[in-house]
């Protein structure tokens, strides 16, 4: 860091900056020194602590207050240290943590999600929860739209690939399992049309890569990321087992991420709404399941 003029203290010594104040204190919350439900001191004995004028705290208050460490933010007294907003739980694998999430998604009268991902797989088996709540009564959305992006059966894959390069049989079984998954899926999200008078519809898109990692956008309000890990395995197919590297999406770990618990939270939601409003937009093609 550069010091210049306005960083130096009367007595020679470098001023804090605000960032460097609101990382001591976000440390001191990090490591329970300051627990949820704590006030803070007042902004004078910051400032006297710390050895700064009053705005700089101000400042460094202000970034932990976007961050959401901070509750109770206003001109008369100190703020307190802000209850952990709840998240989805830890890291969980993407079979056993999205369906919870998908049923919190369906809470709201119009649903909208938007999927990446190498196939529907792990999709179609989480969305049977949120159709299951439909059909006994307990969900009520008015509208149900997904949209998801897949590889095109026209690209060379990055994975799954054959071990010994023949990767004819690798892509013909990747792409039945896209297209059968694909129309399980949107089969039992648009009978609901039928069954419940839900506006559903489900959209596919083809992108011209094979996507590293898969993300589910819920409504706008939460990002759940997942990377594809790769791993060498055998499977049967048709007359012959096929020896290949792939990845088990549904073992990936999802990582949630909620609009609402702090900036940094918000912010990658609204640039991965961004970045598959783009794809889908732009360099995206339709896509027919065959």
């Amino acid at each position: 860091m550069v010091v210049t003029q306005e960083n130096v203290a009367v007595n020679g010594s470098r001023r804090l900056s605000p960032q460097e104040i609101a990382d001591t204190l976000r440390e001191r919350i990090r490591t329970g020194d300051l627990k949820a439900g704590d006030r803070l001191p007042t902004q004078a004995e910051l400032a006297e602590e710390f050895g700064v004028e009053r705005g700089t705290v101000r400042q460094a208050l202000r970034a932990l207050q976007e961050d959401g460490l901070l509750s109770n933010v206003s001109k008369g007294s100190p703020p307190r240290i802000a209850e952990r907003v709840p998240v989805a739980d830890e890291p969980r694998p993407t079979m056993v943590g999205l369906a919870p999430r998908l049923v919190e998604a369906f809470s709201v009268p119009h649903v909208r999600i938007d999927v990446v991902c190498h196939t529907a797989e792990t999709l179609m088996v989480a969305m049977g929860e949120p159709v299951r709540l439909i059909h006994e009564g307990n969900v009520h959305p008015e509208s149900i739209h997904v949209r998801i992006l897949v590889p095109s059966r026209d690209i060379t894959l990055a994975f799954p690939v054959s071990v010994d390069g023949d990767d004819d049989p690798v892509h013909e079984r990747w792409l039945q399992m896209r297209n059968a998954q694909g129309q399980v899926l949107r089969h039992n999200l648009q009978s609901l049309r039928s069954t419940h008078g839900i506006d559903a519809k489900v959209t596919f898109r083809a992108l011209p890569f094979t996507p590293p990692v898969k993300l589910y956008l819920l409504n706008g309000e939460e990002a759940l990321m997942g990377y594809y890990v790769l791993t060498r395995r055998e499977e049967p197919y048709e007359s012959q087992t096929l020896d290949m590297y792939d990845a088990l999406g549904s073992a990936s770990l999802l990582f949630s991420f909620l609009k609402q618990a702090a900036q940094r939270d918000a912010v990658f939601v609204e640039q991965s709404q961004k970045w598959f409003d783009g794809l889908w937009d732009t360099i995206t093609t339709d896509l027919t399941l065959s």
